[in-house]
């Protein structure tokens, strides 16, 4: 109990130190919104926002108001409503269009498309957390228009997001969208929304995702066949630690609340112990960014390097394991993923964490933020593990 009770309080402080930092340099109170393009320091090296980081950082300025009595400050509403503002005015690339853009100019112009559905779900999980935090039915309104889309295009029409299916490349899925997808409609049915057309959009995710997990249970292959199979080549043998692990707590906490205890093992298992046990660097410690199933060099030039989320995600998906069955190696593992995190990644100088890493665990970028790291991985993990850590510390 004495450990539990030190990591709160570390995990806590921890939180604060994060969200201060992106308070105190990320907001455009002229446009509205986040910048997400920092350095070590908080300057801003490019002012292009990113549509995802946009709505996580929404999300999270939401959420901890919602749920952490020590967020619940006007300011960290008023930036979340700013931030839900400016997606609301400038996301979308056509009025009245569910296509959003995956990066727009400081004042909202759009500057580059992706064709996936990462702009989308992130815009819905914001403000359908900011609607639930403000209480405004139209935020929530406008989450509910962008999740009917994106279910539509996961499921159905993927060709609407402008990607042609070339006759030399297999169609695959990526498991990022089975995972999206499950996080999406849950975030929305907790919230009270169409129970029987979430639920059945959240089964979708979990069939989906469980059909990553291949060779007997032993891999969690990150691009399978639309039917499920075993692709060829190295796009099919590729594996990413850090999303089997975050697909892992998804799918834990999905089996929890259907009562589903073979689900919750498989996932535990599967998706949580195994792709920590293979993804462990024996070296150097902390989690490879990509390996290959077959144990060929992977192809991605930073397999190697160690990011921050995949890390956050593994705290995260540990503790919820250990919350589950109380087995006490999953605490063990918590604490030893727990312990490199802190130590590698953190910055006690400026506050946040450094986002990538050499093998070795030396800082290999010295920005806290880009196009793919915003205020969303560090926050919730903490604010996650937080909340586990207090119910464990209340259950005894």
């Amino acid at each position: 109990m004495a450990s539990l009770s030190a990591w709160r309080e570390r995990v806590a402080a921890e939180l604060d130190a994060a969200v201060a930092f992106w308070e105190r340099h990320s907001h455009d109170p002229q446009h509205g919104g986040f910048f997400s393009c920092l350095s070590r320091d908080g300057t801003v090296y490019d002012e292009t926002k990113y549509v995802w980081l946009q709505g996580r950082q929404v999300w999270v300025y939401s959420r901890l108001y919602r749920k952490v009595p020590r967020f619940r400050r006007p300011e960290i509403l008023e930036a979340a409503r700013a931030g839900g503002e400016f997606l609301l005015r400038c996301a979308r690339l056509e009025p009245g269009s569910p296509r959003a853009a995956f990066a727009l100019s400081r004042d909202g112009r759009p500057a580059r498309l992706q064709r996936t559905v990462f702009s989308e779900v992130f815009c819905a999980l914001g403000l359908d957390e900011l609607g639930r935090a403000a209480g405004e039915p139209r935020y929530r309104a406008a989450a509910r228009e962008w999740t009917a889309a994106v279910a539509r295009w996961a499921r159905e029409a993927p060709q609407e997001l402008g990607r042609p299916q070339l006759a030399g490349a297999p169609p695959h899925e990526a498991l990022a969208v089975p995972m999206m997808v499950l996080g999406l409609a849950e975030q929305l049915r907790d919230g009270g929304g169409d129970d029987e057309t979430l639920d059945e959009l959240a089964a979708w995710g979990a069939q989906r995702l469980l059909a990553h997990l291949q060779r007997g249970d032993s891999v969690v292959l990150e691009n399978v066949s639309p039917d499920g199979k075993e692709l060829p080549g190295s796009m099919g043998r590729l594996l990413n630690p850090g999303h089997a692990i975050e697909a892992g707590w998804f799918l834990l906490r999905f089996a929890q609340r259907r009562g589903d205890e073979a689900l919750a093992a498989r996932a535990i298992a599967g998706f949580i112990e195994g792709p920590l046990r293979r993804g462990w660097d024996p070296e150097h410690g902390g989690l490879f960014a990509f390996l290959d199933a077959d144990g060929h060099c992977p192809t991605q030039l930073e397999w190697s390097m160690k990011l921050w989320w995949p890390h956050a995600e593994a705290m995260v998906a540990l503790l919820a394991a250990y919350a589950h069955d109380r087995r006490p190696e999953r605490l063990e593992a918590f604490q030893r993923v727990a312990d490199y995190t802190f130590d590698k990644f953190r910055d006690p100088e400026h506050g946040e964490w450094f986002g990538y890493l050499s093998r070795e665990g030396n800082v290999a970028l010295t920005i806290k933020g880009g196009p793919f790291k915003g205020c969303f991985h560090v926050a919730r993990a903490l604010h996650m593990c937080e909340e586990m850590l207090e119910e464990l510390l209340r259950e005894g």
